[in-house]
């Protein structure tokens, strides 16, 4: 709390208390008295035991002979001057004051003092409407957006790594800031802004961060969320608010983290709200770009949705630049990691080279938690420095989710699981241009009975058609394993994700890729998107009947061959697919490395309860994304798929 505000608080206090004194200072001798009645008093004069009595108005204040106690009697009106007269006889020290004139100070306070409460409740609450706290009843129409500055931690361009790229296309706006005059001698302007564009955890408001504190500038954060409210005209308000407060600071940098939800494509939208966004939008079009000129404010936003943007704030002279912050490569993996391991022990034997190349597709928030869990599992552990096996046991955590051994399952679902990865594995294995088979397991992790973990050799950006072909097939082996060995009316729903990865894989060959000699070079629904509510609502579909029958035809047909050659790997390696099976019961986890230790037919030097912790990674499926198309890494966010149930 500001000393400001204590010590208001604290002169408050002490006119409470001088109030409460004053309204009871004088009324302390009868509030100690014990009260009497009248005739209970009389005996005591009568028998000697009273030496002196105050009288005023009606109210008789006796003090005994011993002088510690103190009687209080109040008499019917008009018989005081008998009462007096009696006292006098009976040698009583009688003293008598004058009757009040009118109410005292403290009566005046006690009858206004809940008044004066209820005015100064109202100046409290009316100021903490109109700006006590920013967004208040009174308030909504001013800027969220919070000033960071050098005093709450500065970030440069040192705490950045993995993105070398976007910090030299970004380093350019930090010279503007720091040395305008070196451009503008040429003519050059400074940029109005950047967008930053990449999937989540890759560092966008950490590099924003980064260019205010190499630039040692005021930095101002909002959400693209703060702008829009339930009350009509807030959003422009707020861009207006926040335009004002940045030209005081100036030069400065605003941030505006996920701008699509104000920044969506404006369109024939129905309704309060989709009008109240694009005020918003149109607001801040123009604060970037109108009559005023905004000189020294730079406006960086992140977005993972650059699809969704309108065109109007995208263009040079808004947003001058687009900045795309991808995932980091092997390299950039590596120097992230050195980053987040500065103030983490980390054993000597540990490779930050190999962890990088056995994490493909992390981004730099994943390798962060990356190093974090192990960190926390080499704590757990009792160690004072974090090992490899941490660091491994961590990977596997993030990419296939935590282990649930307290999962009680029977001997039954354990064979079965058993078999059903196993036929993976060995699918894997025999298959070409397949991935290498990371890790197999029957251990339940997330929400899976088991899985196998493949994980590529490199970063990989495309597939090619061997590959995906291959990939169907390694789906399909674990229920071509269950119908071989239990018999097909004994096979379970564990491959129903398998099934719908592969119907996805099969769908995006034939309507997009192209794969299909029947269909040709033609993207298939391909979807005619009417901007209306943001862009995503009306879709009109461009094939026929008869087409979509012959697509359906061609994804049966790729999931069927795919399904043909799992058999066909599992029927003549039906050797190795036992013994996998069997060592998978007996030991529960293995890695790739024990694996060609198995098929090989040599005996693994492990104890039944030690976990598999390969010394380097061994690698595994290509991921898709959410419309099944490859991605360009793998990774447990989305990355290796689990086969498995």
């Amino acid at each position: 709390m500001p000393i400001r505000s204590l010590l208001v608080w604290g002169a408050i206090a002490l006119v409470l208390v001088v109030l409460f004194a004053a309204m009871n200072g004088g009324n302390s001798a009868l509030r100690n008295a014990t009260e009497l009645p009248y005739s209970q008093l009389m005996d005591r004069v009568d028998a000697g035991g009273i030496a002196s009595v105050t009288t005023q108005a009606d109210t008789l204040l006796a003090t005994a002979k011993d002088g510690k106690q103190t009687f209080v009697t109040y008499l019917p009106s008009g018989t005081m001057a008998n009462v007096v007269e009696r006292l006098d006889t009976a040698g009583v020290m009688v003293d008598t004051k004058q009757p009040k004139q009118g109410p005292g100070i403290g009566d005046m306070l006690l009858a206004i003092l809940p008044m004066l409460l209820l005015i100064g409740a109202w100046f409290f609450f009316m100021r903490q409407m109109q700006g006590g706290g920013r967004g208040g009843a009174m308030g909504f129409g001013r800027s969220k957006a919070k000033l960071l500055t050098e005093a709450k931690g500065r970030i440069t361009f040192e705490d950045v790594a993995g993105i070398d790229e976007a910090k030299e296309e970004l380093g350019e706006i930090v010279e503007f800031l720091k040395d305008p005059g070196k451009f503008q001698r040429l003519g050059g302007k400074i940029p109005k802004g950047a967008l930053l564009v990449g999937p989540p955890g890759t560092g966008k408001t950490l590099l924003a961060r980064a260019i205010a504190g190499e630039a040692n500038v005021p930095f101002f954060t909002i959400s693209g969320s703060d702008f829009v409210e339930m009350f009509v005209g807030v959003g422009a308000s707020r861009v207006r608010d926040m335009f004002e407060q940045a030209k005081k600071n100036a030069p400065c940098i605003i941030f505006i983290d996920e701008i699509d939800a104000v920044g969506r494509h404006r369109g024939a939208g129905l309704g309060g709200g989709n009008d109240e966004r694009e005020q918003t939008l149109n607001q801040l079009l123009v604060e970037m770009d109108g009559f005023e000129a905004n000189e020294g404010i730079i406006l960086i936003a992140a977005t993972n949705r650059p699809d969704v943007l309108d065109p109007a704030l995208l263009r040079p002279g808004r947003f001058d630049r687009q900045v795309v912050v991808p995932n980091p490569d092997v390299a950039g993996r590596e120097k992230i990691l050195r980053v987040h391991t500065r103030n983490v022990p980390v054993a000597q034997g540990v490779d930050l080279k190999t962890i990088a190349r056995g994490t493909p597709g992390f981004s730099g928030a994943d390798l962060a938690n990356l190093v974090n869990e192990a960190a926390l599992l080499a704590a757990r552990r009792g160690k004072r420095v974090v090992t490899g096996r941490e660091f491994e046991d961590a990977k596997d955590k993030v990419m296939m989710g935590a282990e649930r051994r307290s999962m009680a399952m029977s001997e039954k679902e354990k064979e079965l699981t058993a078999w059903h990865e196993a036929g993976h594995a060995i699918v894997a294995l025999n298959v070409p241009e397949s991935d290498p088979v990371h890790k197999a397991t029957i251990v339940p992790r997330g929400r899976a009975l088991g899985m196998v973990m493949q994980l590529p050799e490199g970063d990989r950006y495309s597939m090619n058609y061997t590959q995906m072909t291959s990939r169907l097939a390694v789906m399909m082996g674990g229920r071509v394993a269950e119908e071989l060995h239990f018999g097909k009316d004994k096979v379970t729903s564990g491959a129903s994700s398998d099934i719908q990865a592969a119907t996805s894989l099969a769908r995006n060959m034939v309507t997009r890729w192209g794969y299909s000699d029947d269909l040709g070079l033609v993207a298939y629904g391909d979807n005619q998107e009417e901007i209306f509510l943001g862009h995503s609502v009306a879709r009109t579909n461009n094939i026929s009947g008869t087409t979509a029958k012959k697509i359906e035809d061609e994804v049966k047909r790729f999931v069927n061959e795919g399904y043909e050659k799992a058999k066909q790997v599992l029927t003549e390696r039906a050797e190795d697919h036992k013994r996998l099976a069997e060592a998978l019961l007996e030991y529960e986890t293995l890695s790739g490395e024990d694996i060609a230790i198995i098929l090989r037919g040599e005996k693994l030097d492990r104890p039944d309860d030690t976990p598999s912790t390969p010394s380097a990674p061994t690698p595994a499926l290509p991921v898709t994304d959410d419309d099944g198309q490859p991605a360009p890494h793998s990774g447990a966010w989305g990355g290796a798929q689990p086969q498995g149930a």
